[in-house]
């Protein structure tokens, strides 16, 4: 089994990124063969500036480096250096119909936000195609945000298979966890940079308490009961606790006499803990960006190899010989 996921190099990585994808791919290493690549030709879509591309991929590959990414285990590099996508890109954009672009979610979303409109933009979802069909994967885990890119590149494939009666490309499926599929941010809404509500990662423990400390509570006083069901600070905490945890948390609550900001405290805590062995990892990279560079290049030497394999077959099946 063939699992393939990607993230942009966006830099910042949120708590809402990790146990929204970066855990469960990580975890993937395991369960099968997994393909993961930093988004790089992705990220031009909202990336305008040289230095801020290369700052934010660099981060992005020691901040996985970091959370664990194996490179024994994993094929891991960055998308601009398999140039086979392009290819393929192109190719499946003469099987796309501008219709299945038009209802692309994602680009209406984003257009609505105000983000100008361009071609790179609306054909976003080609690209996830290339990316996905190039290396014949078989599970996409995603976001919800995202399920509608899979089934887009489904129907890209088959309308391929169809075109040339021949099974060329392997048709994926998405995989969503439910239970962390939306991460709650500080306010309750999803956690997004896009919504200034997150809790970094990587961040200075001034910061992060600064995040933490900002949950949105109600006003209940110290002396009253408060209720944890609904309550923004006790719905992050269920990412870090294990259920006695939880269970302590919940007398705390139903007891008078510590406020919101206790909760908070305690919630920070168990944060800093739990970041703290990827810290130390994530410095030794930071020190060492000459090593990252040449896991870079070891994943994409891996990836080119299957991604040449598959390009002939595809240029051959359309008759680019």
């Amino acid at each position: 089994m063939r699992i393939f996921s990607g993230i942009q190099p966006s830099g910042t990585i949120h708590i809402g990124n990790y146990f929204g994808m970066i855990k469960k791919m990580i975890e993937s290493q395991n369960e099968g063969e997994l393909f993961a690549f930093l988004a790089s030709y992705h990220a031009l879509t909202s990336v305008k500036s040289k230095e801020l591309l290369e700052k934010n991929s660099y981060e992005a590959a020691i901040n996985f480096l970091a959370l664990g990414m194996d490179p024994e285990k994993s094929t891991f590099w960055i998308q601009h250096d398999v140039k086979e996508v392009l290819e393929l890109y192109w190719i499946l954009s003469n099987h796309t119909s501008m219709g299945l672009l038009e209802r692309a979610h994602s680009y209406k979303d984003k257009t609505a936000r105000g983000i100008q409109a361009n071609h790179g933009l609306f054909s976003y979802p080609v690209l996830m195609a290339a990316d996905i069909l190039l290396f014949d994967s078989n599970i996409i885990p995603v976001g919800k945000d995202q399920i509608q890119h899979v089934e887009m590149t489904r129907d890209i494939a088959n309308s391929f298979n169809h075109a040339y009666s021949k099974e060329i490309f392997v048709l994926p499926e998405a995989r969503v966890d439910e239970i962390v599929a939306t991460v709650p941010g500080t306010d309750g809404a999803k956690m997004s940079k896009s919504y200034n509500n997150t809790i970094d990662m990587f961040t200075s423990l001034k910061d992060r308490k600064k995040q933490v400390m900002g949950i949105v509570t109600d006003s209940k006083e110290l002396n009253e009961v408060k209720e944890w069901e609904n309550c923004n600070i006790y719905s992050i905490s269920k990412l870090f606790m294990n259920e006695n945890e939880l269970a302590n948390l919940r007398q705390r609550y139903e007891t008078p006499g510590e406020g919101y900001g206790h909760f908070k405290m305690t919630l920070l805590e168990k944060i800093n803990e739990y970041f703290a062995p990827y810290e130390e990892k994530r410095e030794y990279y930071l020190n060492n960006k000459k090593e990252v560079r040449e896991i870079l290049e070891f994943g994409a030497s891996k990836a080119r190899k299957i991604a040449s394999a598959k390009m002939e077959i595809v240029k051959d099946c359309v008759g680019l010989i």
